[in-house]
């Protein structure tokens, strides 16, 4: 296979995209250039700002490759989301924010034609999270915009069809709580045939395939070779799960944290899933089906508005723990292992000082964490991606509910980026990401403390 060094990734995150150069060689990302991912209030309903997108994702490109040539384009994506495309590659509709709640007006009739858990392994969300409840919502309320529809596709790969022209089908991306697709057979579910949705799907794509080099105009646009591969795209936090699954054996589980915080059990306990629970069956790269959870917990610390800079001291820590100071779930309540439980805090929260009050956040997201964790039947070590891997609280609280190893860091061959770009390397290729064993010290009374949330919450 082709070597390529310098690969250029676009993320496309729910709250930001970035456009960096990962450098295979050394592991690194460099030339990073961020963009928030609005969303525009006007028209049919809420959708994101696709063009403005797109701009920014040709201004980046060019300017990664006037500083160092790009040898291919690998793409990722958040999920829940999907595009629909007319005879002539663009939107024949906007691109839904899976926060809107119009697919809830349709809810009592689309619940009576979707698959059970079962069959696709994806629970019933609310709002768009679930994109078969989008496509449904769309084509019943907006029937002459539907019919301009040719195509239907996945997120990720829109990107790599604006870029090449080719329309692509991806398993990890419509294989992510879509209710389209049934990863035990590795083939769309019977809802794409009950509403003829299927004949729409274009061809299916492997993360690892090269669909096309650029068009010439966006050569023109960028400066880089018209000769330029791009791969095919793939979910996010599938991204993330690929360096694992390329450097370590199984059993492990990975939190990848961020907007969402999705667990993932590769080779963990045989456990039945709780789709009331928010556990679902992923698809990872290779097409195999893998146990997951998750909860809005990027989304709950901006909701809190803990100051991620505050110190800590042990005063803030020995007030919280003594004191019982604690977050019962859920914020936000529409997601998580304890979905549709209103949250609320015990004890004196108001008089905490802001690394108490951090501390106290902290605490909770990492025990929201493990209990996604235990609802997966996740073994082995546990690797922290993204932003959380930084709060040390989070990973002491992961040590002590889950008794195993918590592994961050690595020589930068870890997160979504590097994940995607991972795919240039092909489907058999192993990798070193250099990741280790976090040493932590958790305060003697972070047991207890856990015991009592865990008591408070089996109380009411």
């Amino acid at each position: 296979m082709r070597e390529f060094r310098n690969i250029a990734v676009i993320d496309v995150g729910k709250t930001n995209a970035k456009v960096t150069r990962f450098d295979m060689r050394n592991g690194r990302e460099s030339d990073v250039f961020t963009c928030p991912n609005d969303v525009i209030r006007t028209g049919l309903y809420p959708h994101h700002d696709i063009e403005r997108m797109w701009a920014f994702m040709l201004e980046s490109l060019g300017r990664i490759q006037a500083a160092t040539p790009i040898d291919a384009i690998a793409i990722t994506a958040h999920g829940a989301s999907i595009t629909l495309v007319d005879a002539d590659g663009e939107l024949a509709m906007p691109m839904l924010d899976y926060e809107h709640d119009g697919p809830d007006s349709l809810a009592v009739e689309y619940d009576a034609i979707r698959p059970p858990f079962s069959e696709t392994g994806t629970p019933r969300l609310v709002a768009g999270l679930n994109v078969g409840a989008q496509l449904y919502w769309q084509m019943k309320t907006f029937p002459t915009e539907f019919a301009r529809v040719v195509s239907i596709v996945p997120y990720p790969q829109f990107w790599s069809m604006r870029l090449t022209g080719v329309r692509a089908t991806e398993m990890t991306s419509v294989g992510a709580h879509t209710d389209l697709w049934n990863p035990w057979k590795r083939d769309f579910s019977t809802l794409t045939d009950r509403m003829g949705w299927r004949r729409l799907m274009p061809p299916m794509s492997s993360a690892f395939d090269i669909l096309g080099t650029i068009k010439p105009e966006i050569a023109a646009a960028t400066g880089l070779s018209p000769e330029t591969p791009v791969f095919s795209g793939l979910h996010d936090s599938n991204a993330s799960l690929l360096t694992h699954l390329k450097s370590r054996p199984a059993p492990f589980s990975v939190v990848s944290t961020g907007t969402w915080v999705i667990c993932f059990s590769v080779g963990g306990k045989k456990i039945a899933l709780d789709e009331a629970r928010d556990t679902l069956v992923n698809v990872n790269a290779y097409g195999e089906p893998v146990p997951s959870s998750r909860f809005m917990g990027g989304r709950a610390f901006s909701l809190l508005k803990a100051d991620g800079k505050a110190g800590i001291t042990q005063a803030d820590r020995d007030r919280v723990l003594g004191e019982g100071i604690m977050l019962l779930p859920s914020i936000p309540e529409d997601s998580g292992p304890f979905t549709h439980r209103k949250g609320g805090w015990t004890g004196n929260v108001d008089s905490l000082t802001p690394g108490g009050y951090l501390f106290a956040v902290s605490l909770y997201l990492g025990m929201m964490s493990a209990t996604s964790l235990e609802l997966i039947g996740a073994d082995g070590p546990v690797i922290v991606e993204g932003p959380f891997a930084q709060n040390r609280t989070f990973l002491e609280t992961l040590r002590v509910m889950t008794g195993r190893d918590i592994v961050t860091g690595g020589a930068g061959l870890t997160g979504t980026s590097s994940g995607a770009a991972c795919v240039a390397l092909g489907r058999d290729a192993t990798i070193e990401t250099g990741a280790d064993i976090v040493a932590l010290a958790p305060d003697p009374g972070l047991g207890g403390y856990i015991a009592r949330w865990r008591q408070a919450i089996a109380a009411t």
